[in-house]
């Protein structure tokens, strides 16, 4: 079952470049992307749109319905 992402939602980034995979709050959800801030890793307190192929997954939540 696929989740359907929500603003607030927590997700774990793959790996890319040089970053290494690090958690992730969505505070936009586009067409190929989310925005939001990293919570963890090098990148922690920094905005970024990660495409949607760099979700590994969505951590669940006592809100989350997946």
């Amino acid at each position: 079952m696929e989740h359907k992402l929500s603003e607030g939602d927590v997700l774990i980034i793959r790996a890319f470049d040089d970053v290494p995979e690090h958690r992730f709050q969505v505070t936009a959800i586009y067409e190929d992307c989310v925005g939001g801030y990293a919570l963890t890793g090098p990148l922690a307190g920094h905005y970024g749109e990660p495409a949607l192929e760099l979700i590994q997954r969505v951590l669940p939540t006592k809100h989350s319905h997946i």
